[in-house]
């Protein structure tokens, strides 16, 4: 399509959470949407998925309100539906069974195709300890490759 690639993402979910399995799913948006996705004005910082009758949704993931829509735009954070298979749907049911877990979106991007697509991730909360390794091995990290650069 363009070579305008958009990708929105939640930058806290890593250092938040212990990512464990990853899905890419597609949003069930209207048109006024995917006119702020493509323009980036968007944020899935905030957002979570719950399961409802089944279904799964995502609240509280902001998109702005397009300029050009006059009065037919949408709601900035209401609940989005996620597109995936029946079968990825029941194992993602079945393990948020478990205590301590939870579904956060990762990115948001443009799919070749045109459509808004979401990744997102079976988390778990880190503790504060898990936060403090996470911050100390991304220093040791960036020490490395500015040797190497030197």
């Amino acid at each position: 399509m363009s070579d305008n690639k958009i990708a929105i993402k939640n930058k806290r979910a890593r250092y938040e959470y212990e990512l464990l399995d990853k899905y890419t799913a597609g949003l069930q948006i209207l048109g006024t949407e995917i006119k702020s996705i493509r323009e980036g004005k968007a944020s899935i910082a905030e957002g979570y998925c719950t399961f409802e009758n089944g279904e799964l949704f995502i609240y509280n993931m902001h998109i702005a309100p397009y300029e050009k829509a006059g009065v037919e735009n949408h709601d900035s954070k209401r609940k989005r539906k996620l597109l995936l298979q029946k079968k990825e749907l029941k194992k993602l049911d079945k393990k948020l069974q478990n205590q301590g877990l939870t579904i956060v979106p990762t990115l948001l991007f443009i799919s070749d195709s045109g459509y808004a697509k979401l990744n997102i991730a079976l988390a778990k909360g880190k503790k504060l300890h898990d936060k403090r390794d996470t911050i100390k091995d991304r220093d040791v990290k960036k020490q490395i490759e500015r040797t190497l650069k030197s």
